[in-house]
């Protein structure tokens, strides 16, 4: 039996851009969200049962038209696993150092560490709305590199979790961009290369899938 990821919005498949912000979290927290899913600095660490769909490379840091081919192909690639495989069941747990992904279905543990810093967007997903993708700098990441990054995708059991693991990770970049503010502050703002401004830079997606489809139909309709 092939794994099932069904399609949560009546939306199109294309590309919403999102305003991006440096150091900080481009929130669009609207009233309509239960507060069951609202998450804040308070809360974490907080963890999350997941499936891991797996990972692509990435044409680029910030933005839901960067995670949303990658997502396609992971979920595509999903579909057609064959009837003894199936998607591997992990905790995913976000803490102010950032995402701990421990697997639970194999006999041997795994877990991945990704720090804040190397964590540069996240977002529940457009078109597939129970899939949580984020987007991460390689490790000894070369800018000369044609992909340094990868979008790692992950099943969550409805639209409602996946909305949670979006704003949890928002809490934890808020607190993030606090610590940073606070050591440039501290440090008078000098001694920043280019490279450590890149991993400061940061964005997080909280429109729910209707407000990224509706933005997209104003831009077409616009241009």
């Amino acid at each position: 039996m092939s794994t099932k990821i069904s399609n949560g919005s009546s939306g199109g498949t294309s590309p919403a851009s999102t305003t991006l912000a440096t150091t900080t979290t481009t929130a669009n927290n609207n009233n309509n969200d239960s507060p069951d899913v609202q998450v804040t600095v308070k809360d974490l660490p907080i963890s999350f049962k997941v499936k891991y769909l797996g990972s692509q490379p990435a044409t680029g840091l910030w933005g839901i038209k960067h995670t949303r081919l990658p997502v396609d192909h992971l979920v595509s690639v999903a579909k057609n696993l064959p009837p003894n495989r199936i998607l591997p069941f992990c905790n995913l747990t976000v803490s102010l150092d950032g995402v701990k992904i421990e697997s639970i279905t194999s006999k041997l543990t795994s877990v991945s560490n990704f720090t804040i810093d190397t964590i540069s967007y996240g977002v529940q997903d457009l078109v597939y709305t129970r899939v949580f993708a984020m987007i991460v700098v390689k490790e000894n990441y070369n800018l000369k590199e044609k992909n340094p990054f990868d979008v790692h995708a992950f099943v969550c059991d409805s639209r409602a979790m996946a909305r949670k693991l979006t704003f949890a990770l928002a809490a934890s970049f808020q607190d993030y961009s606090k610590r940073v503010k606070e050591a440039e502050d501290k440090n008078g703002g000098s001694g920043c290369d280019a490279e450590k401004s890149l991993r400061k830079k940061f964005a997080i997606d909280l429109r729910t899938p209707e407000e990224m489809q509706q933005d997209i139909t104003e831009q077409e309709t616009e241009a």
